[in-house]
């Protein structure tokens, strides 16, 4: 007697597929893509509102990006832009130096407003507390003061604004010292390595204060540092030290933050400008509390080739995002996010936006949990191309929208992006521990 086939029985009772419980996922189930849907778990894709405000000029000159790009008129618009793009994570900076009036005392009426916005729309914004500069009455980062006032106010942030989970207490901790205090710059302008000791050792003590503040408000906070990836080529048979020290100096921020000791060229460098040993051991006790996540934002400049004779020039993607940012998660081993690029050219950035995307499938790929992405920012942004030392005035078209918020292509090439990854979790299968009554949707290994 010729025996049935299994497949015979079933195909003769059930058919050829689709059958009854199918419909709940499961095998490889969906591919992630699909326009983001802002469930908790998938992958952050996110823009930014540029809102540097350092002072220059000796402090007599403030620059304010919300206003010389028009946010404060515009705000309405700006958000819209956001959720027709199909995003729902916003970089977002209140504007500290005027929101933060003196000891205790705060203006509230602009943030406010968007704040409410934001939440009505479902917009899920990662709140930037201080970005490259801080209220005149406070004067600069030389001042001792600075992390106990800058607490208190992510502290108030944190309590009127209980909704909000994502905070970056400080943007580009080296940045901000290195420009204002070693480059002279902004702020307090200075060119010296013990106020670049100084300024750093401020900045990083109000980040972790002020993450404690939040904590205590929000026990549950996610803390996205957002840290520039930087890296100097030397073109030179013999390496020289300065250029070792300043490929080293470049961990200074996250060193102290996360209580990563430092190596010894670099500790004795800190105590030669002014660190103390007591001050030392206060910043390696322990790292800030809340879900720590490293951002890592990669622009061409940041990578440059130092030549035989003593000039530089830009030297993007020699390494990349990819090979950087990898140098940076062996050494803190924590969640990665890609928190900024762009490019000034209209018609090289949707390039440098897939570009930018390879790099982090790759990182994906190989085992790193890189848990989002943004292009920043929103909107078209001012004099960066001479890092706002002077104000003339200049647009630089590294936006997904010009000034007047028409699109550039990179906003359709974003579109585009994230119409086929915007539904990929975060750690691939990471979907399977929520619990929710949705069907199962369990994801390619993206």
């Amino acid at each position: 007697m010729t025996q049935n086939s299994f497949l015979d029985i079933i195909k003769r009772q059930r058919g050829d597929g689709n059958y009854a419980g199918d419909q709940y996922g499961g095998a490889a189930g969906t591919s992630g893509s699909g326009l983001p849907t802002g469930v908790a778990g998938n992958f952050m894709f996110a823009t930014g509102i540029e809102c540097s405000y350092p002072t220059i000029e000796q402090g007599r000159v403030r620059r304010d990006e919300l206003a010389e790009c028009g946010h404060y008129e515009r705000w309405r618009d700006d958000l819209r832009l956001v959720k027709e793009l199909g995003l729902k994570v916003l970089r977002y900076g209140l504007p500290y130096y005027s929101a933060h009036l003196g000891p205790g005392r705060y203006d509230w009426s602009f943030s406010d407003e968007v704040m409410r916005e934001m939440q009505r729309i479902e917009i899920t914004p990662i709140l930037d507390l201080l970005h490259f500069g801080i209220p005149d009455w406070l004067g600069n980062f030389q001042n001792p003061e600075l992390p106990i006032h800058f607490a208190d106010y992510a502290a108030a942030v944190a309590k009127r604004y209980p909704w909000v989970r994502y905070y970056t207490p400080v943007n580009e901790i080296y940045v901000t010292a290195r420009v204002s205090a070693k480059d002279g710059l902004w702020n307090e302008q200075l060119k010296s390595d013990q106020s670049f000791v100084t300024a750093m050792k401020h900045i990083v003590a109000s980040s972790i204060l002020a993450t404690q503040s939040i904590a205590r408000q929000r026990p549950d906070a996610v803390i996205i540092q957002s840290e520039s990836a930087e890296f100097v080529h030397e073109a030179k048979a013999v390496q020289s030290p300065e250029v070792k020290l300043a490929n080293k100096l470049r961990f200074l921020s996250l060193d102290l933050l996360y209580a990563h000791p430092p190596d010894a060229d670099v500790y004795m460098y800190l105590l030669d400008n002014g660190l103390s040993r007591e001050e030392y051991h206060w910043f390696m006790a322990g790292e800030p509390p809340g879900y720590q996540v490293m951002g890592n934002d990669y622009y061409g400049h940041n990578e440059r080739i130092l030549l035989p004779d003593g000039k530089s020039c830009q030297a993007e993607d020699v390494a990349g995002w990819y090979l950087i940012t990898k140098e940076y998660y062996e050494r803190y081993k924590k969640p990665v996010m890609h928190t900024e690029t762009n490019v000034a050219d209209v018609e090289v950035a949707p390039t440098w936006l897939w570009k930018q995307w390879i790099n982090v499938l790759r990182m994906r790929a190989d085992g790193v949990p890189v848990l989002g992405f943004t292009w920043y920012s929103l909107i078209d942004q001012i004099d960066w191309d001479i890092e706002l030392k002077e104000k003339l005035g200049h647009v630089n078209a590294n936006g997904l929208y010009d000034l007047d918020r028409r699109p550039h292509p990179v906003a359709a090439a974003y579109r585009a992006l994230l119409a086929e990854f915007g539904q990929i979790t975060v750690v691939p299968h990471g979907e399977m521990f929520d619990v929710t009554d949705r069907p199962a949707m369990l994801k390619m290994e993206v």
